[in-house]
């Protein structure tokens, strides 16, 4: 379970990571993705940034274009997060949105029946 400084750090990275992209980023491939969470190490140096996305891009490219990004994101939260050490993000896709329509189409099917 995460101390209560991991999950406000994780709170404050994700809040302000979509601030980042929403205001921030040009790149359409960015604008195009939601960030649904995130996930910081105990030493509060590395971040899984969970996203997901709505383009019809293909997702190992959309998870390395974002990837690429990580530094400017880093850069930007650098200036607007106060702590010690910027941890460094690494972006995930995060399956769990499609999984869970998954579920329900599953369980829809069976009332059917």
């Amino acid at each position: 379970m995460p101390s209560h400084k991991q999950a406000k750090v994780a709170s404050d990275i994700t809040r302000i990571i979509s601030e980042i992209i929403f205001m921030e980023a040009k790149d359409e491939v960015l604008k195009s993705i939601t960030i649904t969470g995130c996930r910081v190490a105990k030493d509060l140096s590395y971040a899984k940034v969970y996203f997901t996305s709505l383009s019809n891009m293909d997702r190992k490219t959309l998870v390395k274009e974002v990837n690429e990004a990580s530094s400017f994101i880093r850069g930007e939260l650098a200036e607007r997060i106060e702590l010690r050490h910027i941890p460094i993000l690494e972006f995930i896709y995060d399956e769990s949105i499609e999984y869970a329509n998954n579920i329900e189409k599953i369980i829809k099917e069976i009332k059917e029946k």
